[in-house]
């Protein structure tokens, strides 16, 4: 497996739009654009920072991972998602490794990236997304 880069940290957030006014507002980060991403109940907005992105995350529905997440542990950051050169190959060397994944199988994500979660318990309590765009 070859991490290639931080790629984003996903920040769980009630609202993007007020989520907004910190990251763009206050910090000067350009807001990329926002994007739905249904099959996993959430809608998505980058903010590029160097060779990575800062994700705040929107769950569009009450049962959600994002509003249950908020639910548990209220806004923050969410996952950290490192960007990887080949995801199967990846997601086959963790398994192989004995590392409890969420994903066995990649999905898509936003912006058509390839992604695949790891499970907290195998990572000391950090949601890991590999992502291959």
């Amino acid at each position: 497996m070859k991490i290639l880069k931080i790629d984003h940290i996903g920040i769980a957030v009630n609202s993007i739009e007020s989520g907004k006014k910190f990251w763009s507002d206050v910090l000067g980060l350009d807001f990329e654009g926002a994007e739905t991403v249904e099959a996993q109940k959430v809608k998505t907005a980058f903010f590029p920072v160097g060779g990575s992105e800062v994700e705040l995350l929107e769950s569009t529905a009450p049962d959600g991972p994002i509003a249950k997440y908020i639910e548990k542990k209220g806004e923050g950051i969410q996952h950290i998602a490192f960007r990887v050169d080949d995801i199967e190959n990846s997601l086959a060397e963790l398994k192989q490794k004995g590392v409890r994944l969420i994903d066995e199988t990649p999905r898509i994500g936003a912006g058509g990236a390839k992604i695949a979660f790891l499970h907290p318990k195998a990572t000391s309590g950090v949601l890991v997304e590999l992502c291959e765009r």
